[in-house]
């Protein structure tokens, strides 16, 4: 295999801990943003599932479920945003990449630094 910088695939499992502990951040923030407006009924439980979700990936806990429960939820954003005719404008490229990051992880695994990695 041909690599410009053969001396960095050592570090191959960096890659999943970012991008786990990117998307947790983001589903953090969501959480956030619902319980500081102080949301009821669907949209506090989906604050709810945002927060146990955000929290599990950014300490690598059960990566692969929660990747896909976050590939599940982004779906249906994007679902929506496809169905209101405004996929792929600025803003729902932001969805369609946390989308793929969260698939990205279902097949990779929680990488470094987490409570999944193998014994």
């Amino acid at each position: 295999m041909f690599s410009l910088f053969p001396s960095l695939l050592s570090f191959q499992s960096f890659a999943p801990l970012l991008l786990r502990v990117t998307l947790g951040a983001v589903f953090l923030l969501w959480a956030y943003n619902i319980f500081k407006k102080r949301e009821t009924g669907k949209r506090r439980a989906l604050g709810i599932l945002d927060a146990v979700v955000g929290i599990s990936l950014v300490v690598g806990f059960l990566t692969q479920l929660s990747a896909l429960v976050c590939a599940i939820m982004l779906g249906f954003r994007l679902f929506k945003k496809i169905q209101s005719k405004t996929f792929l404008t600025d803003g729902i490229n932001y969805y369609l990449i946390l989308f793929v990051i969260s698939i990205c992880l279902i097949f990779t695994g929680a990488g470094f630094i987490a409570f999944d990695l193998p014994l």
